[in-house]
């Protein structure tokens, strides 16, 4: 990753759009903006940067759309995709999680929450080429039956898969439509039956199934 990480900002109410390029600009970040969906789109596959920052609602393409597209690109599938929504439900929430984005803010966003967000989304990239050791490692994040072959049920290969991508409990439980408690309950028999102490030592274990 450079130094100076390259965040595109994709949404259609212009205030919105140069309130947060300034901010991230003020933060160091090198930023690109984009007015539509589909303009969005072109410049997150001519640029592939760090982050994609995306409003969902937008007339013609919207964001579910750019997502998908971006990631039935190979290049795309590890670009940081975070969604900025002004719709708080969790059904719009877990309708872009399944298409694999990697986070979910609903406007009005506060300047902490954004900026917050964007370092976790960074330091979760910086991690996983850490952890494969290879820049540009592309898991493949379309299934999670190859997780299967660990010696896991279906429904903890479900919920590994979602943790490799590094999501939180709350947030596979919203994706997966059971509850919190649930997923804790299958990481507990994730630890046991992979023999690791900890949700990276497990992420790690999918990551290399997933190659």
């Amino acid at each position: 990753m450079s130094s100076r990480p390259r965040i595109l900002i994709i949404d259609d109410d212009a205030p919105v759009r140069r309130a947060i390029d300034e901010l991230l600009k003020r933060e160091g970040y090198a930023t690109t903006v984009a007015k539509d969906g589909r303009q969005g789109l072109e410049l997150a596959l001519a640029e592939m940067p760090d982050v994609v920052l995306c409003d969902i609602r937008m007339p013609g393409f919207d964001g579910h759309q750019v997502l998908q597209a971006l990631r039935a690109d190979p290049r795309g599938k590890v670009v940081q995709f975070i969604f900025l929504t002004g719709l708080a439900e969790r059904a719009d929430q877990r309708s872009g999680m399944n298409l694999g984005a990697d986070d979910y803010l609903a406007k009005p966003v506060t300047r902490a929450e954004l900026i917050e967000t964007v370092r976790v989304r960074l330091g979760r990239a910086a991690a996983l080429e850490q952890m494969t050791g290879t820049a540009g490692f592309q898991p493949d994040f379309s299934s999670a039956k190859p997780l299967e072959s660990l010696g896991i049920s279906p429904r903890e290969a479900e919920v590994l898969l979602w943790v490799a991508q590094g999501k939180s409990n709350a947030e596979v439980a919203a994706i997966l439509g059971v509850s919190e408690f649930t997923v804790k309950r299958h990481m507990a028999a994730l630890f046991a039956k992979l023999g690791v102490e900890n949700r990276n030592a497990a992420a790690m274990c999918a990551l290399e199934r997933l190659q």
